[in-house]
């Protein structure tokens, strides 16, 4: 029996989830979690197998999870599923850890078979995700860039993103100006959603 555990901010999707794959003879949903900072202690009272996880979720997203997981040694394997199949949260959920990545609309049986596949030790990946993934490319942007940009994508002046950062504005100007420069946009708005967009951030 593979135990499972499932981590969705969305109700309705968790439910879903949970009632398709307990219809599995070989699976059986032994916790479920709708935050990221849940996760852990999940794992930890509950000895899951495969955990099926969210990337965009309140108190700790799935990049995070993974990341966390991956450094404490905990043996439990993980499958991002997630609505957003965007190439840079592909790259950067293998590089925390992942064992597969999906996204939401993928048929029951085939769900069901990639968790097999996970728990079984092999990677699975979506392929048109993964074309899509190797077509684009690697994530240009250093993680100072990113953090600038993320606190650029509400429009804020470049003296309230110093602030949250603990920077100078001139050096948040140049972290700013060169991420401007590696997405091909004009201004720190637009560079901060193409980021986002391809999940870069």
């Amino acid at each position: 029996m593979i135990r499972l555990l499932l981590a969705d901010d969305q109700a309705l999707v968790r439910g879903a989830l949970a009632a398709l794959l307990d219809l599995e003879r070989d699976m059986q949903v032994v916790a479920q979690v709708g935050r990221g900072d849940e996760v852990l202690e999940a794992v930890r009272t509950s000895s899951p197998d495969v955990c099926l996880l969210d990337i965009e979720m309140p108190g700790r997203d799935g990049i995070g999870v993974l990341e966390e997981l991956r450094q404490l040694g905990m043996p439990t394997r993980c499958l991002v599923v997630t609505t957003f199949g965007r190439p840079g949260y592909l790259r950067r959920a293998m590089d925390a850890g992942a064992s597969g990545f999906v996204v939401k609309d993928t048929p029951a049986p085939e769900l069901a078979e990639a968790v097999r596949r996970v728990h079984a030790g092999v990677r699975v990946v979506d392929p048109a995700l993964a074309t899509e993934s190797l077509l684009g490319g690697p994530n240009p942007l250093t993680e100072r860039e990113r953090e600038a940009l993320r606190a650029a994508l509400d429009g804020s002046p470049v003296q309230v993103i110093a602030g949250r950062l603990y920077l100078s504005p001139g050096t948040v100007r140049n972290y700013l100006s060169s991420a401007i420069g590696k997405t091909g946009t004009t201004t720190r708005v637009e560079a901060a959603r193409f980021a986002e967009d391809r999940g870069w951030l």
